[in-house]
């Protein structure tokens, strides 16, 4: 019987046969389909070489082109490093796998189907496997380039001089080394991954592995090549575990005593710890027995080996420690957990900075008696600032914006300046350029012509003029004041976010006065030059505008200037930084600086809590004002550091960074990866050491911690007895918290007034006040940074700034008065609720401003003033601090209006002063029909007649309020009057 030989196709290529020839694109189409092909490749060239020569132009108009390159240069190692390990990774096991296929395979059903497979990629196999490892690569390489941070930190890292209680390991290795472990460890774990998933196919393919084929179900070769990636990838689950032990250490877990919990507690080193060491040495053996199976050939030890650790991790991982928390931990969980709290106590405490807190105890009642002795010492416990920078930024821009096309920030600053040689709060603003008042928007007027803003307007932050708008002391435009001669072109500012074009061909708009407009042509060297044609070439691409290209307004000497908010700078020159949300402009050396305050962080601090930076940092004004917001919100940190200060020339556009805190480990660390990029605190000079002040973020991270961290001791904490929040702002409705207040004011310890940031804390879930909360924010005193905690008994209750506000608005002739100053389409607005300490009490004051009445902007009217259970709503805060310390105010007579004729205009109701009501209601009636005809006379634009009125309204409040309170001798003359003055003219 003849023998029947089967042979298997050949593995190399397919069968031969007739070729059927399809019709060709005739030669024309071919060369059109080619140009245009050609022509695709090279736009999108172009396009990425735009976006990477226009980055290299700016870092170096800004002289930081080594952060560009040390950035670039680092990128491109990692991607050419791992995407080629993770390439040759996948590579070198598809081909070894397709090295060891078997020659021949049984005549199978399943085999007859992947034939036609092995067929059809026989001529494509070399393309097919370089296609595959190329995209793998460039998957890994850019994944690994997004790792440059980890990569700089680990190479330059620095030691912390300081070792965790657990391991007894720096901290620079949780900081810095462990999370490069950790991508390590991931890239194996990926390379192993997708090396076994093609070895495991290639196999598969060419008859290594078979499924459903009778007999082995591998040949011996994919037995052995499957089982050393099997044990590499358990190997990797070895040291996995091992770094498991440390991770635990700077681990987040959910604790009822905090929201947020870091490091071990009492289940984690007592049975999560030793699990994991058990673990670790059951993968190890477990990896040596598929290694093994190089010489065995049978998987039979390491399927039991991988069986063993994955039943351990479910037993010794996860059920014990569960056993150890029910059994061990729940039945006493205070003795059982406080010495794990005591060290996380510590480390939070030192990762914010606020282990050197001062937590005084604080009676919160007056201590003397003598009242006139109280109102002496008002004068010395604070500059009390009824100007807030929060509300009178519409004053500011109807009485100084001068032109539409200019604007005011939504939240002013408050810095210091001295005037006649003593340094006092002011309220400052710069005048800078607003897009949505050009008058007519085209791309010239945009981005040519409006190019800045001019001037620096201030004004006292402790006093108002007699129309309750603020006392400018730099005003007009061209400004001018107290603040000297300066360069007032504002090119770089918070509302600057767009493009412009300056110094060529055309013209600039300086700025208008009464001769007419002024122009002005650019002449500092900030920018990128546009004389060359491949630059103007590469921005059309990059900002999508052709015209710069071919425009006629770009010629020699064009810049472009972009880039312009101070924070944007700032990061993009330290991409290592992380921004504070509040930038804010000092005229120091004849130059308007911004000032930019940005922190070192990491989140690698073992048992430090973490906290997120954009929920920490919320407060009633971010909530409105997104610039206000801290860069990098999301940012999950549990160390953070103000360790740089920034300046960004207002004109020129030049940033500098300052090393402020010089032991911070961290900064220490970038500057090693960054050389010269940051210059040392001797340069800075004194005229700017006098603006910088303690950062509004890092204070809000800190009080935020400080809410549980204030207690030392872990009983108490645990307890949660000591637990503070921070309270809701109580003169708005956002919901927010309260943000924290500038202020030159004493505490209790303190000899004289600084320049502080302050706060107030209540009791979890309660209104009245736990604690007031200060830190000195002067870099020119010997303490700066100190936080100073004032904490008020649990047994007393003292009044919360909700509680105040409340009291405020519920007592019957204030509720009187603020529904009348709110009649008509008048706006009552309450400014800053600040707390003051006086005498063992807390002064509370809060300015508020009316907005209507024809005018677009608000006015200070009356103030609000409470200290041991007595309240005062007064025009001025003297008049204020004279009631409730019950003295005797000095009256000030009202300036008199320009042309206004002395006595009574005919049809006008008499002055109440002369009718000597008896009764509150009389005295209110009076008010209501001053008020009647104020608006009347604004609806007649009869601006004296207006001022009258506000007069009599001011003195019928005044009656009825000494009527209630059974006050005699008839009413005092107005102490502050409100002129007639047309809304928007300058005061």
């Amino acid at each position: 019987m003849p023998t029947l030989v089967f042979q298997m196709p050949d593995r190399g290529g397919g069968p031969t046969g007739p070729r059927i020839r399809v019709g060709r694109p005739s030669r024309r189409v071919r060369t059109l389909l080619m140009t245009l092909g050609v022509l695709a490749v090279l736009g999108m060239v172009f396009t990425m070489f735009a976006g990477f020569w226009t980055d290299w132009l700016w870092y170096r108009s800004v002289d930081y082109s080594s952060v560009f390159t040390t950035t670039l240069s680092t990128k491109i190692g990692l991607f050419v490093v791992f995407g080629l390990l993770m390439a040759v990774s996948v590579g070198f096991n598809i081909w070894l796998a397709h090295r060891l296929r078997p020659p021949l395979s049984a005549m199978s059903m399943e085999q007859q189907n992947l034939d036609r497979y092995r067929m059809g990629i026989a001529p494509y196999k070399k393309w097919l496997l370089l296609g595959i490892t190329a995209l793998v690569g460039l998957i890994a390489g850019a994944s690994a380039s997004s790792q440059w941070r980890t990569w700089l930190m680990w190479v330059n890292g620095v030691s912390f001089g300081q070792k965790d209680p657990q391991f007894n390991l720096d901290v620079s290795f949780y900081a810095f080394d462990l999370p490069w472990y950790r991508f390590l460890l991931g890239f194996g774990f990926a390379a192993a991954i997708l090396g076994l998933i093609a070895a495991a196919l290639t196999h598969y393919l060419y008859g290594g592995l078979r499924i459903t084929s009778p007999g082995a179900r591998a040949t011996a070769a994919a037995t052995g090549h499957l089982s050393v990636l099997l044990g590499i990838f358990v190997a990797l689950k070895a040291i996995a575990y091992w770094l498991d032990r440390y991770g635990l250490a700077v681990k987040s877990s959910d604790f009822k005593a905090t929201d947020s919990w870091t490091g071990l507690r009492y289940v984690d080193a007592n049975a999560y710890l030793p699990a994991k060491t058990i673990l670790f040495c059951i993968a190890v053996i477990c990896a040596l027995l598929f290694f093994a199976t190089l010489w065995r050939r049978t998987w039979q030890l390491p399927v039991i080996g991988f069986g063993l650790m994955v039943l351990s991790a479910i037993l010794i991982g996860g059920l014990y420690p569960a056993i150890v928390q029910k059994f061990q931990v729940q039945p006493n969980e205070q003795a059982k957990e406080a010495p794990y709290v005591e060290k996380n106590l510590a480390a939070t405490r030192e990762a914010y900075g606020i282990d050197d807190s001062q937590v005084t105890e604080y009676p919160g009642v007056a201590e003397t008696k003598d009242q006139a002795k109280l109102r002496d010492d008002v004068a010395n416990a604070a500059s009390i600032r009824i100007m807030d920078p929060n509300i009178v930024s519409p004053t500011f821009q109807q009485l100084q914006q001068i032109r539409n096309y200019y604007a005011f920030p939504t939240n002013l600053d408050v810095d210091r300046y001295a005037k006649d040689g003593k340094e006092q709060d002011t309220v400052i603003g710069l005048r800078e350029l607003n897009y949505a008042g050009i008058p007519k928007r085209n791309w010239i007027n945009d981005h040519f012509r409006y190019t800045h803003g001019y001037g620096v307007v201030a004004a006292e932050g402790t006093s108002a003029d007699a129309g309750g708008r603020p006392a400018f002391t730099e005003s007009d435009l061209p400004s001018k004041g107290d603040l000297g001669t300066y360069e007032q072109r504002v090119y770089y500012g918070e509302r600057t976010t767009t493009y412009s074009i300056v110094g060529g061909p055309q013209k600039e708009i300086d700025y208008s006065d009464d001769s007419g407009e002024k122009t002005y042509s650019y002449k500092g060297d900030s920018g990128v030059n546009l004389d060359n044609p491949m630059n103007r070439a590469a921005y059309a691409v990059a900002f999508g505008e052709p015209q710069i290209l071919y425009s006629g307004a770009i010629g020699e000497g064009s810049r472009i200037l972009y880039n312009r908010t101070p924070k944007e700078r700032v990061e993009a020159i330290a991409p290592w930084l992380t921004i504070d949300g509040d930038a804010y402009p000092a005229v120091i050396d004849g130059r308007i600086q911004w000032i930019v305050d940005a922190y070192t962080t990491t989140n690698g601090y073992p048992y430090a809590s973490r906290t997120t930076l954009g929920d920490t940092t919320a407060d009633s004004l971010t909530a409105t004002n997104d610039q206000r917001a801290v860069v990098a919100q999301q940012n999950q940190v549990n160390y953070i550091r103000n360790s740089v200060k920034a300046t960004v020339d207002a004109y020129s556009g030049e940033v500098k960074l300052y090393q402020w805190d010089t032991q911070d480990p961290v900064l220490k660390t970038w500057m090693k990866a960054f050389p010269d990029t940051v210059e040392p605190r001797s340069e800075i000079s004194r005229d700017l050491m006098d603006h910088l002040r303690y950062p509004q973020d890092l204070f809000k991270v800190q009080r935020e911690l400080l809410t549980r961290y204030h207690v030392k001791d872990a009983n108490t904490f645990l307890s949660g007895s000591e637990v503070w929040q921070v309270p809701d702002d109580p003169t708005n409705k956002t919901g927010e918290t309260v943000p924290p207040y500038y202020l030159s004011m004493r505490m209790p310890d303190q000899d004289q007034q600084v320049f502080s940031l302050t706060t107030t804390f209540t009791p979890n879930g309660r209104d009245n006040l736990s604690a007031f909360m200060a830190v000195n924010a002067d870099p020119g005193t010997g303490d700066y940074g100190k936080i100073r905690i004032l904490k008020l008994p649990t047994s007393t209750t003292v009044s919360g700034p909700k509680q105040v506000q409340s009291q405020f608005n519920s007592q019957q002739d204030i509720a009187e008065t603020i529904r009348l100053l709110r009649g008509g389409d008048s706006e009552v607005e309450y400014g800053n609720l600040l707390t003051v300490p006086l005498d063992g009490g807390l002064l509370y004051v809060e300015p508020v401003y009316v907005r209507g009445g024809g005018l677009k902007y608000p006015l200070l009217r009356k103030v609000l003033v409470t200290y041991g259970g007595q309240t005062a709503f007064e025009d001025t805060l003297e008049q204020a601090l004279d009631k409730v310390f019950g003295g005797e105010g000095t009256p000030v007579e009202p300036p008199a209006d320009e042309g206004q004729d002395e006595g009574t205009d005919e049809g006008t109701t008499p002055p109440p002063s002369t009718q000597q009501p008896s009764t509150v209601q009389e005295a209110l009636n009076d008010a209501q029909k001053a008020f009647e005809a104020g608006q009347e006379a604004l609806k007649n634009n009869d601006w004296e007649a207006y001022g009258r009125a506000q007069e009599d309204l001011e003195d019928a409040l005044r009656r009825a309020e000494e009527a209630q309170s059974g006050g005699a001798g008839g009413a005092r003359s107005s102490p502050r009057a409100t002129p007639g003055a047309s809304p928007g003219s300058n005061s």
